[in-house]
C-alpha cells in the first residue's frame, strides 16, 4: 500500500490529467452520456437514507468479532478480535462512491450483479436498492464479517441479495458457471496484483457489451497499479475509466478503437 503522502500526490496528479467532470472535451458519446446521465445525476431514492443511518449504527457499534481475512494485502487485517466499529472506520466504502455503484446501477440496468467483498453489506444494498427485481450476488471471505452483513440485509430489508461465504477462488468459478452473460462486476476483495489479474480474466470471459467490469483502489498500491494497466491493455478492453479510486472496465465491440478516460468525479 502507498503512504498516504504519495497517494496525496498521485491524487493531486489524477486532478490535473483528468477531463472535465461536467464532460467538456469529451467527445465520445457513450463517456459523455455516461459523465451526465451517472456522474452527474442526483439519485432520488428514499431508501438510501435509511442505509445512511444504518452506517451510523455500525460506526458505533463496539460489539467484538473475531476477523479473519482470506484477502492479504485488503484494508482488514488476518485473524483477530476487532470491534465492528473498527472494521467499519476500514472497510466501509465512502458514501459518494456507494452512491455511484447505486447510479451506475440505475441507468444500466444489469440483469446479473456481482460483488466481490461484501464487507458489512453497507455497499452491496445501495446496489441492490437501485433494482429489487435483480438479484446482487455478494462475496465475503470472513465469516464473523459475513454475519455482520446478512444481519444488514435483514435490518434494511433486502430480499434481493444472496451472500455467499468462502474463498474467491472457489466461490468465483462456481458463480460464473451458473450465468450466461455477465452483467455488473465489483471487485472489491483483494488488493494484490496476481488476485486481480485472476479474477479478471475469468470475469472476462462472461462479459459481453452490455458488461461493466468495476475495480476498487486502482492506484492504492504499486501491484494494483500494475495490473490496472495491464487491464487497460487487455485487448479485449475497448474502454476504461479512471475515477481514482474506481476503475471501469468495457469490453464494448461496437467500440472499434480503444480509449482510456481519466475523469474528475
Amino acid at each position: 500500500m502507498y503512504s498516504s503522502f504519495h497517494l496525496i500526490i498521485k491524487y493531486v496528479k489524477y486532478l490535473w490529467m483528468s477531463s472535465n467532470g461536467k464532460g467538456h472535451g469529451v467527445h465520445s458519446p457513450f463517456v459523455y452520456s455516461f459523465i451526465k446521465e451517472v456522474l452527474n445525476k442526483q439519485a432520488a431514492n428514499h431508501k438510501l437514507d435509511a442505509i445512511e443511518l444504518y452506517r451510523k449504527e455500525l460506526l458505533q457499534n463496539s460489539e467484538k468479532v473475531n476477523v479473519w481475512d482470506r484477502g492479504a494485502g485488503s484494508r482488514q487485517s488476518a485473524e483477530n478480535m476487532r470491534s465492528v466499529q473498527q472494521i467499519a472506520k476500514v472497510a466501509l466504502k465512502p458514501r459518494k462512491y456507494s452512491l455511484l455503484l447505486h447510479k451506475i446501477v440505475s441507468f444500466y440496468k444489469p440483469t446479473e450483479i456481482l460483488e466481490m467483498g461484501t464487507s458489512l453489506g453497507i455497499t452491496t444494498c445501495y446496489l441492490a436498492a437501485a433494482n429489487a427485481n435483480t438479484k446482487v450476488v455478494t462475496m465475503e471471505g470472513a465469516p464473523s464479517v459475513a454475519t455482520i452483513a446478512q444481519n444488514t440485509f435483514s435490518k434494511l430489508g433486502y430480499a434481493n441479495v444472496e451472500i455467499v461465504e468462502g474463498d474467491f477462488d472457489e466461490t468465483l468459478p462456481s458463480y460464473l458457471k451458473s450465468i450466461d452473460q455477465l452483467g455488473i462486476a465489483y471487485v472489491d476483495g483483494n488488493h494484490r496484483y496476481e488476485p486481480t489479474m485472476n479474477y479478471f480474466k475469468q470475469l472476462l470471459e462472461k462479459a459481453n457489451d452490455h458488461s461493466i467490469l468495476i475495480f476498487d483502489d486502482i492506484h492504492w498500491s504499486e501491484e494494483m497499479e500494475k495490473a490496472w494497466e495491464e487491464i487497460k491493455q487487455n485487448g479485449h478492453v475497448t474502454l476504461t475509466i479512471d475515477l481514482f479510486f474506481i476503475g471501469l472496465v468495457f469490453v464494448r465491440q461496437a467500440q472499434k478503437e480503444k480509449e482510456h478516460f481519466i475523469i474528475r468525479y
